[in-house]
């Protein structure tokens, strides 16, 4: 398993909670870290650069007096429709942040202002042609999202993006799509990947701020609830067919005939939902820290049923 050098010994379970658009906020980074857990969230959550700058000064001041928590991270849109950017990278350079994920673009001049002040860079990829642009850019991790997870994913099962990003990519590889289980986390780490990336699962939690309703439909649904498509914005994601439906769009519907629009999108998400296709083995609504000692457990005893299947038959 390769991890960050600074993240040795830090974390509890090999596992990035993902930065989920309007449902990843400071209560949920904050319990994610305190047990040992990678948290995250996308800076756009935060109404405004100010209100994303008094976010890292919590999320920092509560972590700072639990030495032991494992590092926290921002996801930063690179993308020309987030009028956002400059600002909030300014943000995340005066705080230090100790993880920046990027998105919907790999730019080295982003990477090398991360790298200035001793942050890591990881950025998502659905394919080898993104992951290689990013290894250009310089990053430090890849985030591989599969076939299956939430929000906007790729179509490639995870077996065959992991063998693709692995013939580009020997550092940090986090795996996206369906995870929502100690045993899935075993399964990604043994599969090849260094860490799990879990975001479905983190929504139904009493810390996410997605909206009750959004939480309750994850519990109600199944793999066949979820439909990926580009109705909403033009970027095919994953998403409740439920909601879908109560916003009058089929989920097979004809793309959008333009590009991604942020505000556009953000409007939409609100009352889209979005999820996995793991959705069908959440059934209860845990506070974060239940949840990642539970994932812990669980973990733990796969590896070492895995260890004990392993094992040479006595002779």
């Amino acid at each position: 398993m390769t991890l960050p050098t600074g993240w040795v010994g830090r974390l509890r379970i090999p596992v990035i909670g993902a930065p989920m658009f309007l449902a990843s906020g400071v209560e949920l980074v904050v319990a994610q870290c305190e047990s040992g857990v990678v948290g995250t969230f996308p800076s756009l959550n935060a109404r405004t650069t100010s209100d994303y700058r008094d976010w890292l000064d919590v999320i920092a001041g509560r972590l700072a007096a639990s030495p032991a928590a494992a590092p926290f991270g921002v996801n930063l849109i690179v993308h020309r429709s987030n009028k956002r950017l400059d600002a909030d990278l300014a943000a995340t350079v005066e705080a230090r942040v100790p993880l920046v994920i990027t998105s919907l673009g790999a730019v080295r001049e982003v990477v090398a202002a991360v790298h200035a002040y001793g942050g890591l860079v990881f950025h998502d990829v659905v394919n080898r042609r993104h992951a290689e642009k990013a290894v250009v850019a310089g990053v430090d991790g890849l985030v591989g999202v599969s076939a299956g997870a939430g929000g906007h994913a790729g179509t490639l099962h995870p077996f065959a993006l992991l063998n693709e990003l692995r013939a580009v990519f020997a550092g940090p590889i986090a795996l996206a799509g369906c995870i929502g289980s100690g045993r899935e986390i075993a399964a990604a780490i043994v599969a090849g990947a260094d860490l799990a990336y879990l975001g479905t699962r983190f929504i139904a939690t009493r810390e996410a701020l997605a909206a009750q309703g959004h939480k309750d439909m994850i519990l109600g649904s199944r793999a066949e609830d979820i439909a990926y498509t580009a109705a909403v914005s033009g970027i095919p994601a994953n998403f409740l067919v439920p909601s879908l439906r109560a916003a009058g769009i089929d989920p097979a519907g004809a793309t959008p005939p333009h590009g991604l629009d942020l505000a556009g999108e953000a409007r939409a998400w609100r009352d889209i939902w979005s999820a996995g296709q793991g959705v069908g083995a959440i059934r209860d609504i845990p506070e974060a820290r239940d949840l990642c000692a539970r994932l812990t457990r669980e973990y733990h005893d796969a590896l070492a049923a895995v260890g004990r299947r392993g094992a040479p038959a006595d002779r």
